[in-house]
């Protein structure tokens, strides 16, 4: 046999394979503390040293972010410190001081560690798709942890489309000028130029899945991702007067393969049947408006995960 075609006979079960493999999903229809920690200890894996959770601690007048009373047991079974980094477009969270105010208002360091990880100073780390951004700035205590848990609340997002996990990663975990340079897709890291300099939409959101990651890669794959879906509103809980959700409670996803995730929560929430009073189509709306899909189909091809998943029911 041709020795051309005898390597090819022996990779094409091996290719077979690695197309089919699936990356496992956890699902609870149960939001409680409880849950959380139930959900993170099917994933598996132990963090050890210093684990940063990454969380959005909402904006002002926003109360559909992921409350201190639900993720508190999570937050201490893994001696866990809250992270978040500061805005780019105003608002009660881009100065630091309005910042800590917010944080205290809605009662996160009353209760955790918390460490806004860009108030002091950023830092870059490497991308490794370049299609857009030759880099990601991040908040330079990123370097302090040795875990991330991406605990993400999953929902509409007025740019996005959505918002879960890989935004979690990218633009969450960008300081000022790095979520700049996400929006503009790389034209400027100032937040003063943003709304000038804005990028087409798909850059946008390609721009999201590198820097999304960046950060993976930056922890060396350490990160745990959650996201609860929970106060489905279309809009994400950096605006401060969000429409109600339309839609119910879901549950609580969780896997190590950010990509799988986020695309096992869309797919979720577009094959739901509405009834009155739990509709999807608003939700629906927003994503496929924005074309929010194309983040998870860029993380996809840059080679951060995989839209195929199986849900293991806890």
């Amino acid at each position: 046999m041709n020795r051309k075609l005898s390597l090819f006979a022996m990779l094409v079960p091996l290719l077979a394979l690695m197309a089919s493999a699936q990356s496992k999903v956890y699902f609870t229809s149960e939001i409680t503390p409880e849950a959380l920690v139930k959900i993170y200890k099917a994933l598996g894996v132990e963090t050890t040293g210093r684990v940063a959770v990454k969380i959005s601690t909402g904006e002002g007048g926003n109360n559909h972010y992921l409350k201190p009373t639900l993720i508190r047991n999570l937050v201490e079974e893994v001696n866990g410190t809250i992270v978040e980094c500061c805005t780019a477009y105003g608002g009660s969270r881009q100065d630091v001081s309005k910042h800590w105010q917010t944080i205290h208002e809605h009662g996160f360091d009353s209760i955790f560690a918390v460490d806004i990880m860009d108030e002091y100073g950023q830092m870059r780390i490497p991308v490794k798709d370049r299609t857009h951004i030759k880099y990601d700035i991040v908040g330079d205590h990123l370097a302090n942890y040795d875990w991330m848990i991406n605990l993400a609340h999953f929902k509409g997002h007025a740019m996005g489309g959505y918002g879960g996990v890989l935004k979690n990663a990218s633009i969450g975990v960008a300081s000022t000028s790095g979520k700049a340079y996400i929006h503009t897709a790389g034209k400027t890291s100032d937040a003063g130029q943003l709304w000038q300099q804005i990028a087409e939409q798909d850059d946008f959101l390609e721009s999201m899945a590198a820097a999304a990651q960046a950060v993976h890669n930056y922890m060396g794959g350490r990160v745990i991702y959650i996201n609860v879906m929970n106060n489905m509103s279309v809009d994400c809980d950096c605006d401060g007067s969000p429409e109600e959700p339309k839609l119910k409670d879901m549950g609580i996803m969780a896997s190590l393969d950010p990509v799988a995730l986020d695309w096992a929560c869309v797919q979720m929430v577009m094959n739901h049947k509405a009834t009155a009073g739990d509709d999807n189509a608003p939700l629906i709306e927003r994503i496929n408006s924005r074309h929010g899909t194309h983040t998870i189909d860029w993380a996809e091809h840059i080679g951060l995960g995989t839209k195929n998943y199986v849900i293991i029911n806890l």
